[in-house]
């Protein structure tokens, strides 16, 4: 099942360009288990500009941690516990707890899954406008990171 996933998103991003680089990062900060990074990777390494590609797939990402995180907040922890483990629950009640909107930066900045601190934003009714500052601020420097990679890759 996940290699069919990965080879959808790698037909994704190499039909659509930046528009496929967006619903990956998009779709990942709801529910699908395949990160972008190595989409942006693979586009700008083929090609598609750094800056480009690290910018949409932030805004994807960010505007798919928005959807995940009313459906945490309206669906709350039963909908949460459904699709994800309950260590992941625990984990992020402690890590919001502790930190706040460093929870989201973390996440955002690391292989913690995305989605489920999106989901747990909600659900522990973290701020809006700082959970949506605090997934940019996490997101863009790591996919600038990604695709300037990914161009480098390119120019071996």
């Amino acid at each position: 099942m996940f290699e069919g996933l990965k080879q959808w998103a790698e037909e994704i991003v190499s039909d659509y360009g930046y528009a496929g680089i967006f619903l990956i990062s998009f779709t990942e900060s709801i529910i699908q288990p395949v990160p972008p990074d190595p989409f942006i990777t693979g586009g700008t390494a083929f090609g598609l500009s750094p800056v480009y590609a690290a910018f949409t797939a932030a805004v994807g990402s960010v505007l798919g941690g928005i959807v995940g995180y009313f459906l945490g907040k309206f669906l709350g922890e039963p909908v949460f516990k459904k699709f994800m483990k309950q260590k992941y629950y625990d984990k992020g009640e402690i890590l919001f707890r502790r930190f706040g909107i460093w929870a989201v930066i973390i996440a955002a900045v690391t292989p913690i899954p995305f989605k489920a601190i999106c989901w747990l934003a909600g659900i522990f009714e973290m701020p809006f406008w700082g959970f949506v500052l605090a997934a940019f601020i996490g997101r863009l420097p790591r996919f600038l990171f990604m695709a300037y990679f990914g161009q480098w890759i390119g120019s071996l």
